[in-house]
């Protein structure tokens, strides 16, 4: 997954896989070979890609050792996954035990509706890996036209819904128009 992005946000940036290897001294075959997936960069050259394409380094490490299955190719997850954004909290509680059954989680957020319920109290903890691709059915946090939310991934031919559990919540179909990021995935 690493190489998609990184080739995603080197095309988006209008820089050619021959500039990219000359601002980073990475031999352009092996830069080849990252991008394809069969490769993934040290660290350091990571840090010289992110470097040289004027991105934050951090978000395209969450994505170092996630793999894509042909699911979420059908709905082109590089397309929802931020590399130059970063969740903004407002308010930080404290520490809460992240437990060994998670050791992938970065934060805990606290659930501020019931459109969970009854999977998660309104007020519950949900621990988040962050940049991590959706299977169908899996909880995730989203942004959704500028609104953070927690729902259920919902694929149906290459289409995305995001459904509450709680019922009485509509689901919301994502379109092209739509702005919409793949945050991460609560660990459960």
């Amino acid at each position: 997954m690493i190489g998609d992005m990184i080739a995603k946000v080197r095309k988006e940036k209008g820089v050619s896989k021959t500039e990219l290897a000359k601002l980073t001294d990475i031999n352009i075959g092996h830069l080849t070979h990252i991008e394809k997936g069969e490769r993934n960069p040290s660290h350091k050259a990571l840090r010289n890609i992110c470097k040289a394409l004027d991105i934050p380094y951090q978000q395209l490490m969450y994505t170092y050792d996630k793999t894509i299955n042909e699911e979420q190719a059908s709905y082109n997850v590089i397309d929802h996954i931020s590399y130059n954004k970063v969740l903004a909290v407002d308010s930080i509680s404290g520490f809460i035990d992240c437990p060994s059954s998670i050791p992938s989680s970065a934060i805990a957020i606290k659930l501020q509706d019931n459109s969970m319920e009854p999977t998660f109290a309104k007020g519950a903890y949900v621990f988040v890996e962050f940049n991590s691709p959706l299977e169908n059915k899996n909880i995730g946090i989203f942004s959704y036209n500028d609104k953070i939310l927690i729902r259920r991934f919902i694929t149906k031919k290459g289409k995305i819904v995001l459904r509450a559990d709680n019922k009485d919540f509509e689901d919301i179909s994502v379109s092209d128009n739509d702005t919409f990021y793949i945050i991460g995935r609560i660990c459960v």
